[in-house]
C-alpha cells in the first residue's frame, strides 16, 4: 500500500477544509459573533498540519483501487474529526462526541441532530453547519477534484469510491473536467433555489443556509421547527421541488445542457422516481385526509414529507409520527429506497432496486423455464455480472451492518422503534427516524455516546455506499498485525 501518497491526499483535504472554514469566518465577522476566533485558529491548524502532510517525498505517486477506497474512507473520518472542532472549541456543543456526530451527519448529508435548541447557536455555526450539507452533498474528494486536477487514473478510483450508485461513469474525458460540470450544475441550482426563497419573503441568510440543507439533500434547519417555521405554502412547495430535483442522477442534467431530450426521457430510474414519488404521495394524500380535513393540506404535507425521506434531506413540515400507520409504513420504505444514482440523495438508490427487482423475476423465470436465456436490462442496456454482484453484495452487507447496529444499540434498552429506525435512518442518510425521542420533532441527544459512535459509523458507511468504510477497517487490522508481528520480533 502507498501509505506515503494517502498521505499526501489526506494533507491536501485537510488544507481544503481548513480553507472553507473561512467562509463561516467571515459570517461570523458580518454578525460580529466571537466564535470567528475558533473558525480562524481550526483553520490555521488544519492549513499547517495539511501542509506538512502535503510535502511529504514520495517516488511512487500511483493510487489504485484498495487505496482509492481507503483514501476516500479516511477523508470522509478527518474531515469530520477537524470539522467538529470549532462547535466543540466554542462550547457551543461541549461535548465532543456530540459535535463529532453533529459533523459526521452534516457532511454525511444525513440530517438527524444531537441539538436540543438550535436557534441558541451563533449565525457562524449555523453556516458551517449548514455549509458542511453542501459539500458533503456532491462529495468532498469530488470538489477536491474539481479544483485540483490530478492524474486521470487517480481521479477515477477517488471519485468510484465516493459517487453514490451502482455504476459511476464520466461526463467528458478528463475527470477533473466531469468534476467541474457536476459542481457547477450543483452551484446554480443552490443559487436559483435561493433567488426562489427569496421571492417568498424568507431572510438572506435564511434562504442561502436552507438552500445548502436541500441542495446537499441534508435537511439541517436553522430554526427548531425546521421549514413549518415560516408556514409558507409557497416555501414549501419551493423546497419540494429543489429536493426532488437534487434526488436526480446529475447525469441528466448535463444531457438537458446537451439538450439531448431524447435520453432523458429514456431513463428508466427516472421514470421509476416519478412513478414512486407519484403512487406513494397520492396514498399518503388520501390517507392523511382525516387529519388535515381538506385535499389541498393533505397533498402540501403529503408530498413534502415524500419529497423529503425519499431524497433523504429530512426536513419536516409535520410530525408523520401521528400519521396512520399506513403512511408511516410508505415513508420507511422511501427511506430504504431512496434518491436516483448520481444525486446527494442516500438510500439503497432506485436503480439498485430496480437491478434487484429485474433479477428476482429472471430467477423466477429461470425456475419455471431452465433452459431459457434471460438478461437483465436496466436503462436499454445489459447489466454487467459484475454491477449485478456488487448489487447483490451491497444487500447483504448492507443488512449486515444495519443488523449489527440494531444489536449494538438495544443494550441501551430504548423501546424497538428508536433501536430499529435510528440506524435505518443513519445508513441512508435520511435524518429523522420514528418514535418520540428521534422522530421529525425528537432528536439524537439523549442517546449514549457509544450509540451515537455506531450511528456515526453508520452515517460514514451509508454516504460511502459501505465498502469504503469495510475495506478500511480491514487495512487498519492489517496495519495493527503487521506492527504486532514487528514487536515480537525485537
Amino acid at each position: 500500500m502507498n501509505r506515503k501518497m494517502i498521505f499526501r491526499i489526506l494533507g491536501n483535504i485537510i488544507m481544503f477544509e481548513g480553507a472553507i472554514m473561512l467562509l463561516p469566518f467571515l459570517v461570523s465577522l458580518i454578525y460580529k459573533e466571537h466564535t470567528a476566533i475558533y473558525f480562524i485558529i481550526t483553520a490555521a491548524v488544519a492549513i499547517a498540519i495539511g501542509y506538512i502532510l502535503s510535502n511529504l517525498k514520495t517516488e511512487n505517486r500511483h493510487i489504485y483501487a484498495k487505496e482509492g477506497f481507503i483514501i476516500v474512507a479516511l477523508s470522509w473520518v478527518v474531515v469530520s474529526l477537524v470539522g467538529a472542532l470549532p462547535f466543540y472549541i466554542s462550547g457551543e456543543i461541549p461535548n465532543y462526541i456530540d459535535a463529532f456526530f453533529e459533523t459526521v451527519s452534516g457532511f454525511t448529508t444525513t440530517g438527524s441532530t444531537i441539538l436540543n435548541d438550535i436557534e441558541v447557536l451563533s449565525r457562524g455555526m449555523l453556516f458551517w453547519r449548514c455549509f458542511t450539507h453542501w459539500i458533503g452533498g456532491m462529495g468532498v474528494l469530488v470538489f477536491v477534484l474539481a479544483l485540483i486536477p490530478k492524474s486521470e487514473g487517480q481521479d477515477m478510483f477517488l471519485m468510484k469510491a465516493e459517487v453514490p450508485g451502482p455504476v459511476v461513469g464520466k461526463l467528458v474525458s478528463k475527470v477533473h473536467m466531469t468534476a467541474r460540470i457536476l459542481y457547477g450544475i450543483y452551484a446554480f441550482l443552490t443559487v436559483i433555489e435561493i433567488i426562489f426563497l427569496l421571492f417568498g419573503g424568507m431572510p438572506l441568510f435564511d434562504s442561502i443556509v436552507h438552500a445548502f440543507s436541500t441542495a446537499g439533500t441534508g435537511g439541517y434547519a436553522i430554526k427548531n421547527s425546521s421549514i413549518a417555521f415560516y408556514n409558507s405554502y409557497y416555501i414549501d412547495m419551493v423546497v419540494t421541488v429543489f429536493m426532488l430535483l437534487f434526488g436526480i442522477n446529475f447525469n441528466l442534467y448535463y444531457l438537458l445542457l446537451l439538450k439531448d431530450f431524447k435520453q432523458i426521457f429514456k431513463s428508466e430510474e427516472l421514470r421509476w422516481y416519478i412513478l414512486i414519488i407519484a403512487v406513494f404521495t397520492g396514498i399518503i394524500t388520501v390517507n392523511t385526509l382525516g387529519i388535515y380535513g381538506n385535499i389541498s393540506e393533505s397533498f402540501r404535507y403529503s408530498i413534502f414529507q415524500v419529497a423529503s425521506i425519499i431524497t433523504t434531506t429530512g426536513f419536516a413540515t409535520t410530525d408523520f409520527g401521528m400519521w396512520p400507520t399506513l403512511s408511516q409504513i410508505l415513508l420507511l420504505l422511501l427511506m430504504v429506497v431512496g434518491a436516483c444514482a448520481g444525486s446527494t440523495g442516500g438510500g439503497m438508490k432506485i436503480s439498485r432496486i430496480m437491478i434487484l427487482i429485474k433479477s428476482a423475476k429472471c430467477s423466477m423465470k429461470k425456475m419455471v423455464s431452465p433452459r431459457s436465456v434471460t438478461t437483465i436490462n436496466v436503462e436499454g442496456k445489459s447489466v454487467d455480472k459484475q454491477v449485478l454482484d456488487f448489487a447483490y453484495s451491497y444487500f447483504v452487507v448492507y443488512a449486515l451492518i444495519f443488523f449489527a447496529s440494531v444489536l449494538l444499540i438495544s443494550f441501551e434498552n430504548l423501546d424497538i422503534l428508536t433501536t430499529l429506525t435510528a440506524p435505518l435512518t443513519c445508513l441512508g442518510n435520511v435524518g429523522p427516524g420514528f418514535g418520540d425521542l428521534i422522530g421529525p420533532v425528537g432528536n439524537f441527544s439523549s442517546l449514549s455516546s457509544f450509540s451515537k459512535i455506531v450511528l456515526s459509523f453508520d452515517m460514514l458507511a451509508g454516504r460511502l455506499e459501505l465498502f469504503p468504510m469495510i475495506l478500511l477497517f480491514y487495512s487498519l487490522k492489517d496495519c495493527i498485525n503487521v506492527a504486532r508481528e514487528k514487536v515480537l520480533k525485537r
